[in-house]
């Protein structure tokens, strides 16, 4: 566990495994990485100023190919992010992370939290897969996969 976030159950053990599964399919064609933090409240005003604060904190600016993307979820404020580093965000654009989000709302509105983010996931795998895909014997997992838990 990292030093600055304290472990609190947001997700049923389930659940956790099921997007960490999604995390893991994801990368597996690709030299990209996505990672999801999930905490009770966002303590700052927006949630795309979070999910910054928390990559750098993670230091997912430093993957190789700055093809970093962390998906970043506020429970009880019911706020989400994208945020992906400058390798990815230069190869998608705003639009891709903007449609990304609306779908992960129109999940979170059905009270559908987990299936929205592993949606998400499969369709940051599926562009991370086209445009940075898998080298073998080069690329390696660069971050873990495990979902990060947040206050």
């Amino acid at each position: 566990m990292l030093p600055f976030f304290r472990k609190k159950r947001h997700l049923t053990p389930e659940e956790d495994q099921r997007i960490i599964a999604a995390i893991r399919k994801a990368e597996e064609r690709t030299s990209g990485e996505v990672r999801v933090f999930v905490e009770s409240k966002n303590p700052m005003v927006d949630p795309v100023d979070r999910a910054t604060e928390i990559f750098h904190l993670l230091k997912m600016h430093e993957t190789h190919h700055r093809n970093g993307v962390l998906i970043y979820v506020a429970v009880k404020h019911r706020e989400l992010a994208i945020y992906g580093d400058e390798g990815i965000h230069q190869m998608v654009g705003s639009d891709f992370w903007h449609r990304e989000v609306q779908t992960m709302l129109g999940h979170f509105k059905k009270n559908e939290m987990v299936d929205g983010v592993i949606h998400c996931i499969r369709d940051i795998g599926e562009v991370l897969a086209e445009k940075f895909p898998f080298i073998p014997g080069e690329d390696k997992n660069e971050l873990p996969d495990d979902i990060i838990f947040g206050h």
